[in-house]
């Protein structure tokens, strides 16, 4: 029975994406109108962000503020500060908070230069992580990047729309 069957069974399974083609005279399907899509801001990349760090000699009393970006370096007062990175938590997201990862070699005459500090500094808690030195001082006071739309950020309370409950003396109770 298999073998008298097997030539229909064969004509079934080759004509199967004939059938399941349109015919010729079908009317045809009118394209869909093209629709913009929305442009989505992405994350900035890593070595578009820009870092703006404070540095201090504490021999001289030189204080000077530097924009960089990502790989690059500025000399300053007998160290080198190179920027690796920085982060920013995104604009719908409460505490604020901007860090990058410094590092910091110090050049002392002809001897090789040696690396003094490498790490995150962070601008709104720099005492989460300080860079320790007696001759200089180096801290971040913000990072600028972009970030695609997230919800819609919430004004902060003011002390203006916030009254505290009249206070009550003891005498009176």
């Amino acid at each position: 029975m298999l073998r008298r069957n097997k030539p229909v069974f064969l004509a079934l399974l080759v004509s199967g994406p004939i059938w399941a083609q349109e015919p010729a005279n079908a009317p045809p399907v009118p394209p869909k109108p093209a629709t913009a899509a929305p442009k989505l801001a992405t994350v900035t990349p890593v070595k578009e962000r820009i870092l703006l760090i404070g540095a201090l000699s504490k021999r001289t009393g030189q204080s000077r503020s530097f924009s960089l970006k990502p790989g690059q370096y500025v000399d300053f007062a007998g160290i080198r500060i190179t920027a690796r990175t920085c982060e920013t938590t995104p604009p719908w997201e409460r505490p604020r908070l901007d860090g990058a990862f410094l590092q910091v070699d110090e050049k002392l005459g002809s001897s090789p230069a040696r690396r003094v500090f490498s790490g995150w500094l962070y601008a709104q808690t720099p005492s989460l992580n300080v860079m320790e030195h007696p001759r200089y001082d180096v801290w971040l006071k913000s990072c600028t990047m972009r970030f695609p739309e997230g919800p819609a950020v919430a004004p902060s309370p003011s002390s203006s729309t916030k009254k505290s409950p009249e206070p009550t003396s003891a005498a009176t109770s």
